[in-house]
């Protein structure tokens, strides 16, 4: 079996044998159904290749769908002129590349289809490009954008400052959405010689002029219809990849159902509608059956930079943004005049929708899978942090050896040393606030979701009939209760929960239950005292 990493073409994916998740009777359906569409997904999700192969139906190239659903549903397989423009190129993050990508695209159209020199602006030029595509072919153009946001994200937040066509000095950022504005209002007065447009991105942006003076697209990011347009479901996993599953359970001497349910905690777990279809990260997935071992591929591919600086600007932290409910007009568009980090970090894929709320309308946040968790939270905990000593990914290895033993006193003599390591300023927008109490919550939050990534089960300030319990941990053969207290005392911390019996849910659980009582000292700004007792 030939696995199509980095292959973004449908006919080479075709034509060279390359294994085909058949997404092409729902690429039928977005034909017949719409004419305008936005479609949001994270990185590496298969977007480039849905254009491929929308390009590829609307050249008529009726010999590459052999086989596939859409050659039973489509009849005519007509040619029409294509448009199809892609971002991913660059960096945009210096001034005038933009300017020339757009402009080497539309020279090469004016090539095909002639030039009219009384059009100079990018807009009134693509215009008339479509309508001469019409006039000659006498079908109407088909529009394809990927990576439409690109030009921005590259300079979200980075203070890139130009010049524009008069002299003034403002944002990259803002001039780039003054040029994507003009170019994109194309399609607001070219109904008449359009058939189909298709804009794929990470981020919807809105309100920030970029679809201004546009006809509005259909925004098909959250269309159940549409969940599994890019990504694999469980279904598709099971039929097509049965062989390599297989294998891999071999490897890991496991059998397939387990080996099933470790590619699920893994790489499953995004959510694109209330129809709540569980998808897998196409890249991921691919990558583990190609090299038959599991790893953190996705987020291997590149740090989220731009979320970083944002978090870094905003005073909100993940603790504060996950597990939560949210109306989706707080996560769907992101507004670039507010700082406000949690529709970026959704939209990119380091969370997903966890539950619906059907009576509220709301949506449970959370990330989507241990890969994502694992590296976002490593990411940001290194950022946050800047521990002196030993790496973040290094002592929660060590953490978590400590912990399937039962070696809780190794475990409070590593984060104890670790903790006193960490910047009392390490993070910039805690400087100007009361940080000791948030930087400790913050800290524990990051460095327990890092550890929970090795666990059976984690919960984190987890609501019980009985209180809400700071942390639980459950390993293979322990169950660890923490309570933690600031300026306290490990035995008031360990009181709460004998008062409170957050231990009552595991009373019957075969494992070793120990609940453990931390304070922290805010002059020391580490494990201050520990009290614990173990409920066998």
């Amino acid at each position: 079996m030939k696995y199509p990493i980095g292959i973004q073409s449908f006919d080479r994916l075709r034509e060279d044998g390359f294994v085909y998740v058949d997404k092409t009777a729902l690429v039928y359906n977005l034909v017949q159904t719409g004419s305008i569409y936005f479609l949001s997904r994270p990185r590496r999700f298969g977007k480039s290749l849905l254009v491929s192969t929308l390009a590829c139906y609307f050249q008529g190239r009726k010999e590459l769908f052999d086989g596939l659903a859409i050659a039973d549903l489509e009849k005519d397989w007509l040619q029409y002129p294509i448009f199809r423009i892609d971002f991913n190129g660059g960096p945009y993050t210096q001034p005038g590349v933009l300017e020339a990508t757009i402009e080497g695209y539309l020279g090469n159209w004016e090539d095909i289809y002639g030039k009219n020199l009384n059009y100079t602006t990018t807009g009134d030029r693509f215009k008339e490009l479509l309508r001469r595509a019409y006039e000659r072919t006498g079908q109407r153009a088909v529009v394809l954008i990927d990576e439409y946001d690109k030009p921005i994200l590259d300079v979200l937040d980075t203070g890139t400052y130009t010049c524009n066509h008069v002299g003034e000095k403002l944002l990259l950022e803002d001039h780039h959405r003054e040029i994507l504005k003009s170019f994109y209002s194309t399609f607001k007065g070219a109904d008449e010689y359009l058939k189909f447009v298709l804009l794929t991105g990470v981020t919807k942006f809105s309100q920030v002029s970029v679809f201004s003076g546009f006809n509005q697209p259909k925004d098909i990011s959250m269309d159940e219809r549409y969940e599994s347009l890019c990504g694999i479901t469980q279904e598709e996993l099971e039929k097509y990849f049965a062989e390599p599953i297989s294998r891999l359970a071999t490897k890991y001497e496991c059998t397939v159902e387990e080996m099933k349910d470790w590619l699920k905690r893994q790489y499953d777990g995004y959510h694109f509608s209330t129809n709540m279809a569980a998808i897998y990260n196409p890249f991921s997935i691919l990558n583990v059956f190609d090299m038959n071992e599991i790893r953190d591929y996705w987020f291997a591919t590149g740090t989220p930079t731009y979320l970083i600086r944002l978090l870094q600007h905003s005073r909100e932290q993940m603790n504060e943004l996950t597990g939560k409910f949210y109306d989706p007009t707080m996560f769907i568009d992101y507004k670039a005049d507010v700082e406000q980090p949690l529709p970026m970090i959704f939209q990119s894929g380091y969370l997903t929708i966890k539950e619906y709320n059907k009576k509220m309308g709301t949506y449970l946040l959370d990330f989507p899978n241990n890969e994502v968790r694992k590296g976002f939270l490593s990411v940001l905990a290194a950022n946050y942090m800047k521990p002196k000593s030993k790496e973040v990914t290094s002592w929660i290895t060590d953490a978590v050896m400590d912990l399937e033993r039962g070696d809780t006193d190794a475990f409070r003599r590593s984060l104890t040393s670790f903790l006193a390591s960490i910047p009392y300023d390490s993070h910039g927008s805690l400087k100007d606030i009361d940080i000791t109490e948030k930087h400790f919550q913050y800290t524990f939050y990051l460095l327990l979701r890092l550890i929970g990534v090795y666990c059976t089960a984690i919960h984190c300030e987890d609501r019980q009939s009985y209180g809400r319990v700071d942390c639980t941990l459950e390993m293979e053969d322990y169950v660890y209760i923490f309570e933690f207290k600031m300026d306290g005392t490990a035995q008031e911390a360990l009181e709460q929960i004998e008062k409170t019996g957050y231990a009552k849910p595991y009373l019957a659980d075969k494992r070793k239950v120990i609940c453990i009582g931390v304070n922290f000292s805010s002059v020391t700004r580490t494990v201050e005292d520990w009290e614990e007792v173990s409920i066998v």
